[in-house]
C-alpha cells in the first residue's frame, strides 16, 4: 500500500478535479479527514509488523536457551556463609585429627598459619570452584602443601572429616558428591605419593 501526501498550504480542489476528469485516481489526501484516515491505517500496518517481528523474534530463541539453567553448587550450598560455616567445622576438625598431627610437616606449618586465616583461604576457595563470586588468592595446592609430604593415610583422613561436616551439615548427598570430585581432583597436588 502506497500513500501520497502533498503538502500544500490549502488543499487545491482544481487540481483534484483535474485528475479526476483525465481518468487518473485520486492519490492524495489533502484533506484532513483524508489524512486522518491514512494515519489509522498506517498506525494499523506498524502495528501489525511489530507484532509479526516480535512473534518471529520469540520463536527464534534457540531451544537451549528456554530450559531454565540448573541453580550453581554454590546456590545449591546455600551461599558464602553456609560455605564459611561448614569450612569452619571442617578446619576445626583438622586441626585436631590425630593422624594429620602426626606428620611433624604439618603441625609445624599449623603453628606458622593463623586458624582464621586458614578458614578464610579455604572459605573463599570453595567458594570460587562452586561458582560463586568469591575469589581464592591464595597459593596453589601444589605450592601450598609439597612440602608438607602428605601421604594417602592423612589424606583419607582429611576427607573422613570433610564428609563428617558435610553430614553434620545435611548436605544433600547430590551436593556432597560434587564436592568431593572437585576435593578429588586436587589430590595430585597434594598427596606424595599421588605425584
Amino acid at each position: 500500500m502506497v500513500f501520497l501526501f502533498e503538502v500544500a498550504p490549502a488543499p487545491r480542489w482544481s487540481v483534484l478535479s483535474e485528475w479526476k476528469a483525465r481518468g487518473r485516481k485520486e492519490r492524495c489526501f489533502c484533506t484532513k479527514k483524508g489524512v486522518e484516515e491514512s494515519m489509522k491505517k498506517l498506525s494499523m500496518v506498524i502495528a501489525f509488523s511489530f507484532l509479526v517481528v516480535l512473534t518471529v523474534i520469540g520463536n527464534a530463541v534457540p531451544a537451549g536457551a528456554q530450559e531454565k539453567q540448573a541453580p550453581l553448587l554454590y546456590d545449591r550450598l546455600g551461599g558464602v556463609y553456609s560455605i564459611a560455616t561448614l569450612v569452619d567445622d571442617f578446619i576445626e576438625r583438622l586441626l585436631i585429627n590425630k593422624t594429620l598431627n602426626a606428620n611433624p610437616k604439618i603441625n609445624e606449618a599449623r603453628q606458622r598459619v593463623p586458624k582464621a586465616g586458614l578458614k578464610f583461604q579455604v572459605t573463599a576457595l570453595v567458594c570460587q570452584v562452586t561458582g560463586g563470586p568469591c575469589q581464592y588468592r591464595g597459593r596453589s595446592m601444589k605450592d601450598a602443601h609439597s612440602h608438607l609430604d602428605i601421604t594417602e593415610t592423612e589424606w583419607q583422613a582429611m576427607v573422613v572429616d570433610f564428609r563428617t561436616s558435610l553430614d553434620k551439615f545435611k548436605v544433600p548427598p547430590k551436593e556432597q558428591s560434587e564436592l568431593l570430585a572437585i576435593v578429588g581432583n586436587t589430590k595430585g597436588d597434594i598427596v606424595l605419593s599421588a605425584k
